[in-house]
This record gives C-alpha cells, sequence and structure tokens, in this order.
C-alpha cells in the first residue's frame, strides 16, 4: 500500500474520530473510546470492502453492518454522514444522545437507514449478525448471485463475555456461515478497567474451537487490516479478526485506559486529542478533501447496485424473489373455513401445541416464506411439519440446538434481513433465555412468533424448575408483544392468523402440553382478534367466569355445574390480554360484565388485578409448582371444579 493511500486513510479515520470527539463533548454525555480506537479498521471496511449504496440503502443485496458493541454509536453516526446518508446530517452529530434526534444514545433499528438492527444490549448484535448471515446463506442457495452478500459485525470484549457470544459463535461455526466476519475490538479494556481482572480467555482459541477461521492483527496498521479482511472474505468458515486497538485512541492522558469508555474526553482533554490527531480545533468541521474522499464512496455503491439491478431485471427469478421478500397478507378463503370445519367436525380433545402445528401445516401452503425451528425441543414443541426443509435451496426449518437466547437474536437478525418470518419454539419457561431478544423483538417492531409450549403446571411431571408461574405476566409486561394463551384448536388457529398478519409486531404463542377439549364450535369470525370475548352467555347471569388456555374447559366445566344448582354464569375466554385492552371501554365492560368476576388462570394473579373490582376474585398460582401428574397438580393448587365451586361460593355469597 502507497504512503499516499494510508495518509489518505488516515485523514479519513481521524474525520470519524474528530466528529465523535464533538458528538460526545457537545452531548455531554456517551462513549469516545470505542469510535476512537475502532476508526481505522471501520475506515478500510467502509471504503475497501462494504457494499452499500447511501443513495438506495434498503437494496436488497447490500452488505449488513452492525455495531454490535453499540455503545460506541458514534462510530456508526459519524461513518453515516460522511458516506453521505441523506438522513443522517450534520445537525443529527450535533443533537447526538437528545431527546427526538435520529442519533440516539445506542443504535435504535428505524430511526437511520444505516442501522441494521437495534443494539446495546452486549452480545445482541452479534447473534442478530449470526441470524441475518444464515437468512442469506439460505437465500443465496435459493437464488444464487441475487442475494448473496456479507454480513459485518463489531463486537468489544464485553459482547464476547455475555453468554449468548458462546450460543452465537457455536452455532455460526456449526453452520459454516463463511460470509460472517466478525471484527473484535481487542482493546482488553472494559468499564471496570482491564478485562485482566475479569476474563482470562483466550478468544483465538475459544473461536478456532468452534469452527472458524482466525486472525489477529494491528487494529491500527491500515496493511494488516486490509489483508485481514481480504482474507477472511476468501474463507471457507465464518471468519474472527482480532484486531488489538486501544481504547481512545489519539487521546494523550486517557486512551488505553477505563477513563476513556464512557465519558466525554473533557474539554481540555478533547482539545490536546484533536491536536495530537491533527484535526481542526473548530468543532464538526471535516477538511473538503476529507470529506470528498469519504462521498466518494457513494459512486463506487452506486455502480454496484446499479449493476445489480442489471442482473435482477434480466433474472427469471426476480419475480419468486420479490415474493419471497414480501409479506402477505393472510385473507381467510374456503379452504380457511373447510380447515376449521373438519376441526369442529372432529371436535377431537388436543393439546394446543399439537393445534398450532396443524395450523402450521396450512399456512406454510399460503405463505411460503416461514423459517421456523427449536431449540433442541422440535418433538415437544411440535413446529416441525410435514414440508419442513432442513437442507438445500428450500431450507425452512434450523435446528438451533440448546441455545434459546442465540435462536431468539437470530431470529431478529433474520426478521430484519428479510425474507422470511421467523418462528422458533421452546418450553414458556425457558422465555427467561429469550427475554432481552423478546423485548428487542417489540422494539423494533419485527414479526418474529415465540412458540411457548409446556405453557403451565399441566405439563406435569418435569416439576417447578419446568413450571411456569410468573412467566406470562412478566411476558405481558413487554409492550408492543402479543402474548396468546388459546383454550383450543380454533383459538389456536386464530391466535396464528393474527400472528402472521401482524407485520409490526411479534408474537408469543402459550401452548397446552396436555390435551383440551374442543370449545368453539363458531369459526366464521376471528373471534380472538378482539382479545377477549364471550364464549357461552346465559342471561341473567349472576358471575363472569373468566379464563385462559386450559382453564377455559375448566371454566365452562363449572359453568355447567353452576347451572345445575340455579347459578347462572357467562364464561369468558381472553386468550390475548393486549388485543383485548386496545377496545373500547363499553366492549370490554360487556365482556367483563357488571356482576361478580371470578378469574381462573394457572399461572401468577399479577396479570389480573386491573380487571377486578373490591369484590371480584382470582384463582391462580403465586407459589412455584410441584412434581407430579397434571391432574394431582391442579387438585393439589385447587384448580378443579369442586373446589373451585365452593370457594366461588364461599366468597361471592351468592
Amino acid at each position: 500500500m502507497k504512503i499516499s493511500e494510508k495518509e489518505k486513510l488516515q485523514c479519513m479515520s481521524n474525520a470519524i474520530r474528530g466528529l465523535s470527539i464533538d458528538a460526545v463533548e457537545k452531548a455531554n454525555s456517551g462513549h469516545p473510546g470505542m469510535p476512537l480506537g475502532m476508526s481505522d479498521v471501520a475506515t478500510v471496511l467502509f471504503s475497501k470492502y462494504l457494499k452499500f449504496d447511501p443513495h438506495k440503502p434498503d437494496w436488497l443485496n447490500r452488505d449488513r453492518f452492525v455495531l454490535s458493541a453499540g455503545h460506541g454509536s458514534m462510530l456508526l453516526y459519524a461513518l453515516s454522514y460522511l458516506v453521505g446518508y441523506k438522513d443522517c446530517s450534520l445537525s443529527q452529530l450535533k443533537n447526538f444522545r437528545q431527546l427526538g434526534s435520529r442519533t440516539a444514545g445506542h443504535p435504535e433499528y428505524g430511526l437511520l437507514k444505516s442501522i441494521e438492527t437495534t443494539t446495546g444490549p452486549l452480545g445482541q448484535g452479534l447473534a442478530n449478525g449470526v441470524g441475518m448471515a444464515l437468512a442469506e446463506k439460505i437465500l443465496n442457495k435459493k437464488y444464487g448471485k441475487l442475494i448473496d452478500h456479507k454480513t459485518w459485525v463489531i463486537v468489544g470484549d464485553g459482547c464476547l463475555m455475555e453468554g449468548i457470544s458462546q450460543e452465537a459463535i457455536s452455532f455460526a461455526g456449526h453452520k459454516k456461515l463463511n460470509k460472517l466476519i466478525v471484527l473484535f475490538d481487542d482493546n482488553k479494556i472494559s468499564i471496570d478497567g482491564s478485562t485482566k481482572i475479569t476474563c482470562s480467555d483466550d478468544q483465538e482459541k475459544r473461536f478456532k474451537a468452534s469452527n472458524w477461521n482466525t486472525i489477529k492483527i494491528n487494529g491500527h496498521d491500515f496493511t494488516e487490516i486490509n489483508n485481514a479482511i481480504k482474507e477472511a472474505n476468501k474463507s471457507s468458515k465464518p471468519t474472527l479478526v482480532c484486531c488489538r486497538t486501544v481504547i481512545g485512541y489519539g487521546s494523550p492522558n486517557k486512551s488505553g485506559k477505563e477513563s476513556s469508555h464512557g465519558a466525554p474526553l473533557g474539554n481540555i482533554e478533547a482539545k490536546l486529542t484533536k491536536k495530537n490527531l491533527n484535526l481542526m480545533e473548530k468543532n464538526f468541521v471535516v477538511p473538503h478533501h476529507v470529506l470528498n474522499s469519504w462521498r466518494s464512496l457513494k459512486k463506487k455503491g452506486k455502480k454496484s447496485r446499479e449493476n445489480w439491478e442489471i442482473k435482477f431485471k434480466k433474472s427469471q427469478q426476480r419475480k419468486d424473489l420479490l415474493k419471497q421478500m414480501k409479506h402477505k397478507i393472510i385473507k381467510r378463503a374456503k379452504d380457511t373455513y373447510l380447515f376449521l370445519e373438519d376441526i369442529s367436525k372432529n371436535a377431537n380433545k388436543e393439546a394446543t401445541r399439537k393445534s398450532s402445528q396443524n395450523s402450521l401445516e396450512f399456512f406454510n401452503k399460503k405463505i411460503g416464506n416461514l423459517l421456523g425451528g427449536s431449540a433442541d425441543l422440535t418433538g415437544s414443541n411440535l413446529t416441525k411439519i410435514s414440508s419442513s426443509n432442513l437442507h438445500g435451496k428450500n431450507t425452512n426449518y434450523i435446528h438451533y440446538g440448546v441455545r434459546e437466547h442465540l435462536m431468539s437474536g437470530a431470529m431478529n437478525g433474520i426478521a430484519v434481513h428479510g425474507g422470511f418470518i421467523p418462528y422458533g419454539g421452546t418450553f414458556l419457561v425457558f422465555s427467561d433465555y429469550c427475554k432481552n431478544s423478546i423485548r428487542l423483538s417489540a422494539m423494533m417492531k419485527q414479526q418474529v412468533i415465540y412458540v411457548f409450549t409446556h405453557d403451565s403446571i399441566g405439563l406435569g411431571e418435569d416439576g417447578p424448575t419446568h413450571q411456569p408461574i410468573e412467566h406470562l405476566p412478566g411476558l405481558r409486561a413487554i409492550p408492543n408483544l402479543n402474548v396468546f394463551r388459546p383454550c383450543d384448536a380454533i383459538e389456536t388457529f386464530e391466535a396464528w392468523e393474527i400472528a402472521l398478519n401482524s407485520k409490526q409486531t411479534p408474537t408469543v404463542l402459550a401452548l397446552s402440553r396436555q390435551k383440551l377439549p374442543l370449545l368453539r364450535m363458531n369459526f366464521k369470525k376471528n373471534m380472538s382478534m378482539r382479545g377477549g370475548y364471550i364464549l357461552n352467555e346465559q342471561k341473567n347471569n349472576q358471575i363472569t367466569l373468566i379464563t385462559t388456555g386450559s382453564e377455559v374447559s375448566l371454566g365452562y366445566s363449572i359453568q355447567n355445574e353452576l347451572q345445575k344448582i340455579k347459578i347462572k354464569s357467562n364464561l369468558v375466554s381472553i386468550p390475548c390480554l393486549e388485543l383485548f385492552d386496545k377496545q373500547n371501554k363499553k366492549y370490554r365492560e360487556k365482556v367483563l360484565g357488571n356482576k361478580t368476576r371470578v378469574i381462573i388462570e394457572a399461572s401468577s394473579t399479577q396479570s389480573w388485578y386491573k380487571y377486578t373490582r373490591d369484590n371480584d376474585l382470582i384463582f391462580g398460582i403465586d407459589t412455584f409448582g410441584e412434581s407430579g401428574k397434571a391432574d394431582d397438580l391442579f387438585d393439589f393448587f385447587g384448580l378443579t371444579t369442586e373446589k373451585l365451586i365452593n370457594r366461588i361460593l364461599e366468597k361471592a355469597k351468592l
């Protein structure tokens, strides 16, 4: 590499540093250390290798760039401005971390076109990157050069300490995701100080053990950076590039120290650093020749995209690919009613996990771009169907292994990549492992479907470690997440129907292990769309029985027994509290009734107090479960027809 070329790259890199310093100082908040340390690596990547076009940021075949170490967001924002993304102006950099700005403290999906996914919780971006690379590999098998791009992820020491990172690198190595390239900001500093106080891992050996290609370089040597990326591009395995860098590079007094990680350099140190880097003292100023060097990259990106578009227009697969990338709205047709009528006629007792599998069989024929999977529980979650393919150009099912957190993070990556509607299964109790990723699904408004089976003490003998108690209220507390607990095959079908039409909302399906009777014979309308409804109405009722999931059949039994002693009631099913809460007050009050409300759910009672008044009753489980057969457990916790009737009669004073 010529000296003049190195000087040009150094000036370009220092422009990132200058803008990062200025933005953090103006905000008096932020993390300057990582942008200062990784600017050289990012400069080589963006100027020589990254395939992108600011003129058309959502180009299908662009490379994906993920800043997993999201605290270093100014690196991405500075790059976005320098290369010429229209939505990241200089004024946005000046408003870094301010209310209403697009340049939030951590990269937020949807705020800027250059942000491929929301990052900040460490390790999430790495898992998302694995999902993106997986989506690309499957689409590449199907469409060849029409989808042929890399996924680049910048991680820090913190990302690689988080447990999700091991799940991610293990899965990526096993799947040989060779177009996934991870650039490790190996500065050996975390918030508490040197990583020596917390970590003795040899990251190179760790990744090699998981079937990765690894390269170690000086992260401030442009030639080494260039050669490493060139080598990574040729690998048949995913690649880790360990970039030995100096955190806070250029700062005379704070470089290499934790003090440069998460706080402004300070006015005096900022000036000294800019002087040390030969940067202009005036803030937010990039010399014209340096800005021109960055902006010239747009021409290369535009040409690459236009060449691809020519191939795309000529391709016989064009229509198929467009169809693949479009998420079809499902409308009910004759085959829908025939399917539901068949369920109604047979009226079999069936676990809702099995009903879910049957619904998947139906919907997969209509959609064609579902990408399913399970965390080593395929036979229990029943997420695999007759048309599931594990290999080849029609791959549509993934064995994620015992990696719930990776599965959820990867599904977010698959969703933001485009081309698939991802769904994945595990037990509801293990949603704890998925929680951070579920929260990000909701935050990013992504259509990710979580199939959580074994939803209550009804799973029986596996005992309290596997019996979810507090999980439903926890999931219901997440904004923009629909949590369904269907009572039978019809409601399960409706839940899937809603989930597949919810383009900006992730879904949780909480499904039973035990068999449940068919309670809904009327299937003409999707009643679950309203969240809750009166399943069985009795005139002149004295109480309202409000239930979900497996307890709806329990409520039905209670209703029948109460009728025998001249007590009439309404039976209400609320499969989705979130959708029910969105209905108008008049509808909600009609469903809940103005008589005594009796709420029954084999879970923590926390979700339900918002619907109760002084004399209303809630029956649930606010302790951990026990090990035993399902029927014995329901009896032990007092959730049987006889015991509940006695308690209702005693407390409701009917």
